[in-house]
């Protein structure tokens, strides 16, 4: 068996972790929504094996039983789905409409199961018929349709609006690749394709009858009507034909099936007879090729004008194809266009969306013939954006050149919008140039750029960020002027992830004890937790907790072993750092904090600390230099340090290639302290910290994004906070930051930094790692890692300190899962419903 097969089945069986040892009585279950026997599931599993497979249970491997199940399970998910879509057609429900160039899904096997409260049925079944349901549930590969927290939560919410009954529609890329598979070369992150769908995808059913054709380059003509009247039409140099593939999204108990529809782009025209017949074999299908590549790969590198080119067309086919879906859908039932408002909703998941609203601009007044004032007002009633970061970087910028070479046409429509925004502008500023620059969609400095966060500011009738301090500072420091101009659009909705995947089916035994604890409904109202807390100091309850943690641990030891061939124990502190490997995230923070505790035991080999486990997970934008040179160093450390035998195994460094959902499942049980240290006021909520907490880790982190609001929840006394605050942040960078001061004040600091320049841990290759010296001193720690270095290792003592009184590290453990209710996407989902959507549940009977 291959090292990729067994980690395959290490992270399978850790992903569904089987039945609890404990011997107490069974919770009371409420019967499935769905009702099927495991008798007609084998039934249902054998007939698709044969019939829709063409083989025999004799000979069919793990791939075909996947297979059959998946199949053998939409026939009850798409039953649910026609009787969703055929009840929300009827009553022509207002409805959400989730624009994301990120859906991070996962597998979907044992998600489906869980929702449909079908799994041990399935598990019954199988192994009735020789098969054991971990084994085939890891044959599914993760739908790779995203990256980090943005597409995670997309795939979070979308759970949410179908448990919660509300109609909706997620809308994104139907990616051939994804982002990519990495792997590790000499300690350097090398990308791979990413072949999730290569054998097809059982769950996704294609819809030609709605394909849409989207236009691109060309030119715009001015047309005059016969009463004196213009109109614009745009003549397109290129079209692309959209293929949507609809993939079911089950809700809890399946009182709903939405859906999430993926848009596949393909040439207009594939294949070209007459260049083929005349010998150009490859030339015949150069526009197949080069229409396919729109699709094929998550955030192509933009680092060159070809690559800035492919992301803008890749921005606006998904945003296009969504536009034009909705109003065919719209037109079934209605042909007022003024109650489009009252029966769409279009949520923009960051910017990366923001070209639908000069689409449906132009639809309306070039193909519809609204007037610009009807259909701005349109316009300005249906969108809503989500603000997901305070980094300039990454509030999008296109250049104009760039823009009319591509939308000649959408080009104009921003100009007008501008336009008249500048009016309302004038209006509250009056000779306030100053203002119109700071605000206007069209930057002019270094060259003209289209501000895409402006846009979206200017057109949605609500703008939230994601967590409470985000929030704030999106008015005061974001988008001051904008909140002072409309003063009641910016509005915050704390994010949330689902407990239906996040604790229910990746920790199935601290689900189980909850289970019998608080009652089984807290899968659906996550605030049910809170009832445990009592339990909190019970020694008894304790015990049972922590040995839950402690199989986790064991499960996640065996995956490393298989991922890395390291050797760590499941008795050591498990630290983990899991999330999009970025500066302002701070792993380099964590890296040096790692060479501290590295010097202190080569210094002293009885240095005094509870041994621990720094385990990373994260993948580093092709093009971000920095970001790689972490990756390296993190892996030449742990080279040097997990075969040292100085220190006795009391440190050890992991850091585990290609993290992606699957892998996340299995480490986030295992966690004893959950990494969350961005820089104070640079984190806009984060996902991550909740899922970790949920399943019991103890927080290290700063007071940025969610940590605070669960530092409220849970008390600030059971977490470990460090570092600057946002206000202190503010006011270092004010007074003029020198990371340099640090350096000198701290002899122990200066001495990790120093040992990045030798060789020590790239034999022959001095100044291997230098890149992060520099960057946090000659580069000026633009993160302020080296201000709250000496906060942050005063943070890691606590942690040490705690760990060694276990009824007391058991007690906060409890405290941190139990507290989390807050939490839930489906509360995130109903401030979305109250504050912005204003939606009506239509749950089925």
């Amino acid at each position: 068996m291959s090292k990729e097969s067994k980690t395959k089945k290490s992270v399978a069986k850790k992903a569904t972790v089987k039945k609890t040892t404990a011997k107490k009585k069974a919770p009371v279950k409420s019967a499935p929504a769905i009702k099927c026997t495991s008798k007609q599931m084998q039934e249902a599993i054998v007939d698709r094996l044969h019939k829709g497979l063409g083989t025999d249970s004799k000979k069919a491997n793990n791939k075909a039983w996947w297979n059959a199940t998946c199949y053998a399970v939409n026939e009850l998910v798409f039953d649910k789905l026609t009787k969703t879509q055929q009840s929300h057609s009827s009553k022509d429900t207002r409805a959400v409409n989730y624009l994301s160039l990120e859906f991070l899904m996962g597998r979907l096997l044992s998600n489906n199961l869980q929702n449909l409260e079908l799994f041990s049925v399935a598990e019954e079944a199988l192994k009735a018929l020789g098969k054991d349901i971990y084994e085939v549930c890891d044959e599914e590969p993760d739908m790779a349709l995203g990256n980090g927290g943005l597409g995670r939560l997309a795939a979070c919410f979308i759970d949410s609006l179908a448990t919660l009954g509300y109609p909706a529609i997620g809308y994104g890329i139907h990616y051939e690749h994804g982002l990519f598979s990495q792997s590790f070369q000499d300690g350097h992150q090398i990308e791979r394709p990413d072949t999730w769908r290569e054998y097809g995808n059982p769950w996704e059913i294609c819809r030609p009858e709605s394909i849409q054709h989207i236009p691109l380059y060309g030119y715009v003509e001015t047309v005059f009507d016969e009463k004196g009247g213009s109109y614009k039409v745009w003549h397109a140099g290129e079209k692309l034909k959209g293929v949507p593939w609809d993939i079911p999204i089950v809700g809890y108990g399946a009182k709903t099936v939405n859906i999430l529809r993926l848009w596949e782009s393909r040439a207009d025209s594939a294949f070209d007879w007459d260049v083929f017949n005349a010998g150009g074999y490859v030339d015949a299908q150069a526009e197949k090729s080069r229409a396919e590549t729109v699709s094929k790969v998550l955030y192509p590198n933009d680092s060159t004008e070809a690559g800035k080119e492919l992301r803008l067309i890749q921005q606006y086919f998904f945003c296009a194809c969504s536009v034009k879906d909705i109003i065919r859908r719209f037109k079934r039932a209605n042909e007022d266009w003024s109650l489009f408002p009252e029966k769409v909703a279009i949520q923009l998941n960051d910017t990366h969306p923001t070209i639908a609203i000069p689409e449906l601009m132009r639809i309306l007044v070039d193909e519809e013939r609204l007037s610009w004032d009807a259909a701005w007002e349109i316009c300005q009633k249906t969108f809503a954006y989500t603000n997901h970061t305070l980094l300039p970087e990454a509030l999008e910028k296109w250049s104009v050149g760039l823009f009319e070479k591509v939308l000649p046409r959408h080009l104009e429509i921003i100009y007008e919008i501008n336009h008249q925004f500048m009016k309302l502008v004038e209006e509250k500023w009056p000779g306030d140039n100053s203002k119109k620059e700071k605000l206007s969609i069209i930057e002019e400095n270094g060259g003209k750029r289209v501000r895409m966060a402006n846009l979206c500011v200017i057109t949605a009738y609500k703008v939230n960020g994601v967590a409470e301090v985000h929030s704030a500072l999106v008015k005061t420091d974001l988008f001051p002027e904008f909140h002072e101009l409309f003063p009641t659009k910016l509005v915050n909705v704390t994010n949330g992830v689902t407990p239906r995947r996040w604790l229910k089916a990746c920790n199935p035994k601290l689900a189980s004890l909850y289970d019998e604890t608080v009652g089984v409904d807290w899968v659906v109202n996550l605030d049910k937790l809170k009832d445990a807390l009592p339990k909190a100091k019970d020694v008894a309850f304790q015990k049972r907790f922590m040995a839950i943690k402690q199989d986790n641990k064991e499960a996640l030891v065996k995956v490393i072993k298989d991922l890395t061939d390291i050797d760590v124990s499941p008795d050591a502190i498990f630290d983990i750092q899991i999330k999009r490997l970025h500066e302002y995230k701070r792993q380099q923070l964590n890296l040096i904090h790692i060479l501290t505790l590295y010097k202190r035991l080569l210094e002293n080999p009885d240095y005094d600390m509870v041994p621990r486990v720094f385990i990373f997970g994260a993948k580093a934008a092709p093009g971000y230099h920095m970001a790689k040179q972490i990756i390296f160093a993190l892996n030449k450390i742990a080279d040097k340090v997990n075969n040292d035998e100085r220190i006795k195994g009391k440190l050890k460094v992991v850091f585990l290639p290609n993290y992606r959902v699957t892998l996340a499942e299995v480490m986030i049980p295992a966690a004893d302290v959950s990494e969350q240290i961005s820089t104070a006021g640079l984190e806009a909520s984060g996902t991550g910290n909740m899922k970790l907490a949920l399943n019991g880790a103890l927080t290290i982190g700063t007071m940025d994004g969610a940590n605070i609001e669960m530092a409220e929840e849970i008390g600030a006394e059971h977490m470990f906070i460090f570092g600057l605050s946002v206000a202190e942040v503010k006011a270092l960078k004010a007074s003029g930051y020198n990371p340099y001061d640090y350096y000198y004040a701290n002899p122990e600091l200066k001495s990790v930094l120093d040992w990045l320049d030798s060789d020590f841990f790239t034999p022959g290759h001095p100044g291997a790692l230098s890149d992060i010296k520099r960057s946090l001193l000659d580069w000026g720690d633009e993160y302020l890692c080296l201000a709250d270095y000496a906060s942050y290792v005063e943070a890691h003592q606590a942690i040490d300190d705690t760990y060694r009184n276990k009824s007391l590290w058991a007690q906060k453990a409890i405290i941190n899962s139990a507290s989390m209710g807050k939490f839930n996407s489906d509360r995130s989902i109903e401030d979305y419903v109250s504050r912005i959507w204003k939606l009506n549940k239509h749950p089925l009977k």
